[in-house]
Parts: C-alpha cells; structure tokens; sequence
C-alpha cells in the first residue's frame, strides 16, 4: 500500500488556483520594486539650487526627479567634455526629447533637452555618455518646470584629490636637508638575486638610504637587520619613503631576509673611503 502525503490545508489554494499564486508572487516583487525606487529617487531641493539650475550630487543607481511643464523646455547639462552616447526614454511619443551642445573643445557640454505634450505624465529617461550613466523619473505638471538640472561629482573630485595628493608625495625628497657632497655611495651588494634587491645604497653621514625598484611598493618587502662584529643580528627601525628604506644612523653591515622555508639574503656592507666597492 502507497503512503498518502497530507499537504498543509494552506496550500491547497494555491494548487487549486496557480494564477493567484502568481498574482501573489508578482505583488510582493512590484512592492519591492517600488520601494527601492522611491528610496533611490532625489527630489529637487532648495539648497540645490544655482540659480534657476537645480544641481544634484552624483552617485550610482540614484534616480533624479525631473519636473517639467507643456509650452517649457528643460535643460540637462551633462559634465563638460562628456560625451553623449545615447538617449532612451519610455515616452517619446507624448515627450519631445532633443540635444544640443555648448562651448567647444575640452569644455564642449552636452545639453539634453525635454519637453512633455501635457501636464500629468510620467516616464524614465537613461542617459549614457563615455563616463557614466543617468537615470531620471520625468513629471509633467500644468505650469511648474525646472529651468535646467545638472550634477555636481564628489566621488571624481575625491579621487582626483587622491591622485593629486600622490603625484605630490611622489615629487616629495625622499629627504630634506641632504648636502650632495656628503653622499657616501660605496656600499656593495651581495648575495641572492631577488625581485626585490636594492638598486643602490648611500648615505649622507647622518643617514642611510636603500633604494628599490618601483614595485616594492606593491610588492613584498622584506625587513632590514643589522649585523653586529659578531654575526649576531637585530631588526633596525627604518621609515619606507616611496621605494626607499630611511635608516636614523650609519651601519657598516646588514641583511635583508624573505622567507621562512627557503629564506632568501641580500647583505649590505659599507666600504670604507679608499678602498673599491666589489660588485657581485
């Protein structure tokens, strides 16, 4: 005899009738639909304003609310230097959707231009261009319109600040106050062969600089020691300056080390004036 499996009496709607079971399914996902989109929206607002221009900060997946009127055009200014790529909207029959450009060369700026046949409409509007996209929610009312919505950029301009900040740092003295004729470059440098081995060490009697390529940065960087006249050696505190290793003092021996399994040694030995520096 076959065993009988009792389904929950709550279910049994929904097998008796799938279309409410979609209806049900298809009312939660408009719900939650409707709901991050109205989250997502930005609403002209006072402190926005530039003129007659309302100015809205830039961000991903933001929708912005355009308000516009019959017998009115509104202006969208793009970024100047921004290319267009393409325009898309839901309405184009019942909205005029056109653009336009002003300036020329590196502040040439894009201008799209909207205006609905009538008070009471509604529809999106996506705009592409070569560094972002928009997206917009455009109102239609009988007298009210926005002269003109354009964006203002913070996330570029922070990230601008950053490169800014260090290109800067990179033109910076990997020290202050060298005097060029106190530069000691006699030091010799042995050992293995790694990616990171320095190019060359000096010092200026108050100091001493190992200098990397470029890619210690990013890379890994091995820890510094000093070697004592007994072969016994110590972790030394040094700054790393851009792909330079600053040392507060003057050592006649030291080893960089990398590794635990198979450690790799690069040492570092300073030679004496007068005598020739052993390249290896």
């Amino acid at each position: 005899m076959k065993p009988y499996h009792v389904l929950p009496l709550a279910l049994l709607p929904l097998i008796a009738c799938p279309a409410r079971a979609a209806d049900a399914t298809g009312a939660r996902s408009s719900t939650i639909v409707n709901a991050a989109n109205q989250a997502a929206t930005s609403s002209p607002k006072a402190d926005r304003f530039l003129n007659a221009v309302q100015v809205y900060p830039y961000a991903i997946g933001t929708i912005y609310k355009l308000i516009a009127a019959p017998e009115h055009v509104t202006d969208i200014s793009l970024e100047p230097g921004e290319v267009l790529v393409a325009v898309a909207s839901g309405d184009t029959v019942r909205w005029i959707i056109g653009d336009t450009s002003s300036g020329e060369g590196a502040t040439k700026q894009i201008h799209v231009l909207v205006k609905p046949s009538m008070a009471g409409l509604s529809t999106n509007l996506i705009i592409t261009t070569d560094r972002r996209a928009y997206h917009l929610s455009l109102v239609s009312t009988a007298r009210s319109a926005l002269t003109g919505i354009s964006w203002s950029y913070p996330q570029d301009a922070l990230l601008a600040l950053r490169r800014a900040t260090d290109e800067a740092k990179a033109r910076e003295p990997v020290s202050a106050g060298i005097a060029v004729e106190q530069l000691h470059f006699d030091y010799e440098i042995s050992g293995d062969r790694p990616a990171w081995r320095p190019l060359r060490v000096f010092d200026d009697g108050r100091q001493t600089f190992v200098e990397f390529l470029a890619s210690i940065v990013v890379g890994d960087a091995p820890p510094l020691f000093l070697v004592d006249q007994k072969g016994e050696v110590q972790l030394v505190n040094y700054r790393v300056k851009g792909r330079f290793y600053v040392v507060d003092r003057i050592f006649d021996q030291a080893e960089l080390r990398f590794g635990s399994k198979k450690q790799q040694i690069v040492r570092i030995s300073r030679v004496a004036p007068g005598k020739s520096v052993r390249r290896s």
